[in-house]
């Protein structure tokens, strides 16, 4: 198996490589993914690789859009190519990725199928990933708009009790987007795209942080691929409005290669930050109160803006470790664990538990923590410095190309966005902003009106 060198820099091809990599960072790289295919009138290439992957009867997953947008020539070509197929396509017109609609397609797969195709962008993909894991089948993908990054992933982005969380789930074998279909995606779900990938910033930087605090495991070359392929989809972020097929390719590749860089580091930390908790919160509380919400990737395009805010004026801080250790003793874990039922509703309680799990509040892991954050604050500046543009410079990206970019476009207002920051720090064990700003005893200075 040959070793790493420069894998960061390979493109999508040599990256899915069968061997995949030995890497200096000690681990083996590897995807599932075989076969990545963008291009025009690339769906054609369906029935070569339904046989490639040994599949015969493929169980086809849609909804009315994305049936619309691709399931139909889909099945037309099944049909040239007299290959047997099972369709399910749902009947609702809003689709969420939880019990309900993963018992649908459950409840109506066809066992004679031995290979899923899911037609669509998220949502679709995450139902389908898990669909295929759940029924044991080998999973393909056909995108229907570069919207979000988790295409080529092993997991699935899901509503369990009201929580948004991270479940394993089955990786395609094969990713095709048509630029014939994508290219006339809705221009909110290229923006989405683009929004995803902007969160790189902030994840590349993160991850760093928590390898300097916690002692996270951290992969340099995961982060370069990250890197670039972050710096692509902003070089082709002027081409979406006119939909440049050039631009919404690379925008395409980015995404993928941002799953790929996900398989590799084996969790989501290379590819997502509180910006998306950000967009985790927002959704549980339309869940729970029909509060407003928008396309994952808008939400966390805007949750990128916020975050780099929130980098800037803590690179103006100092830690003090009275201040910081008298924040934490005179915080109460019950008075915050309300807050987050008044918040969040229903879904509170399942942060509460995961809390118990996690123990992030606990005060001595917190003295540990803070004595590295102590000893790493240059570090820690620096990998600010290194890793995050300005926020001006986002907003101004954002608003050439006409997409949202702060959360008044979402009707938010400044106090919601302060508690939604508070309760960032709640949805999943992993070390954020938020969490670093608590430690240090200085959260309750940001989102101020």
């Amino acid at each position: 198996m040959n070793q790493s060198h420069g894998f960061s820099d390979m493109e999508i091809k040599e990256l899915i490589r069968e061997e995949g990599f030995i890497c200096s960072c000690g681990k083996h790289h590897h995807t599932e993914v075989k076969d990545v295919i963008i291009g025009h009138g690339v769906l054609d290439q369906i029935p070569e690789q339904i046989i490639k992957h040994g599949g015969s009867k493929p169980f086809l997953l849609a909804d009315q859009n994305t049936y619309r947008a691709a399931g139909e020539r889909i099945v037309t070509i099944l049909k040239e190519n007299n290959i047997p197929f099972s369709c399910f396509i749902y009947p609702q017109e809003h689709l969420e990725p939880d019990e309900v609609s993963l018992g649908q397609a459950a409840m109506n797969f066809d066992t004679e199928c031995n290979i899923i195709i899911g037609i669509g962008s998220g949502t679709i993909n995450d139902l389908g990933k898990m669909l295929a894991r759940v029924a044991n089948r080998k999973y393909m993908f056909a995108g229907t708009a570069p919207s979000m990054d988790g295409y080529a992933t092993n997991n699935s982005s899901m509503i369990s009790a009201g929580v948004k969380v991270t479940l394993p789930s089955t990786c395609p074998t094969t990713i095709i987007a048509d630029l014939d279909v994508i290219c006339n995606a809705p221009m909110k779900m290229l923006y989405a795209g683009l929004g995803d990938m902007l969160a790189k910033y902030v994840s590349s930087c993160e991850w760093r942080i928590s390898h300097l605090i916690n002692g996270e495991y951290y992969c340099e070359q995961i982060a370069s691929l990250v890197r670039r392929s972050l710096k692509k989809c902003i070089q082709a972020a002027e081409g979406l409005p006119k939909r440049d097929p050039k631009a919404i390719q690379s925008i395409m590749e980015g995404l993928v290669l941002s799953g790929i860089a996900i398989d590799f580091a084996g969790f989501s930390r290379p590819a997502s930050g509180v910006e998306h908790y950000f967009s985790h919160v927002w959704d549980m509380r339309a869940l729970v109160f029909q509060t407003n919400s928008d396309l994952h990737g808008i939400q966390v395009g805007i949750g990128t803006v916020l975050a780099l805010g929130v980098y800037e004026q803590l690179a103006s801080i100092q830690p003090d470790k009275n201040r910081a250790l008298e924040y934490v003793d005179q915080f109460e874990l019950e008075s915050h664990q309300a807050f987050l039922h008044q918040f969040l509703g229903s879904s509170a309680s399942e942060l509460a538990l995961l809390e118990q799990k996690e123990g992030k509040y606990d005060k001595r892991k917190h003295a540990l923590r803070l004595e590295q954050i102590l000893q790493h604050w240059d570090d820690i500046l620096a990998a600010i410095q290194q890793e995050l543009p300005e926020q001006s410079e986002i907003v101004e990206l954002l608003e050439e190309i006409g997409a949202p970019s702060s959360p008044a476009a979402l009707g938010f207002s400044t106090e919601l966005v302060r508690r939604t920051f508070h309760a960032t720090k709640d949805i999943r064990d992993k070390y954020s902003v938020s969490r670093l700003l608590w430690d240090i005893g200085e959260l309750d200075a940001f989102f101020l009106d």
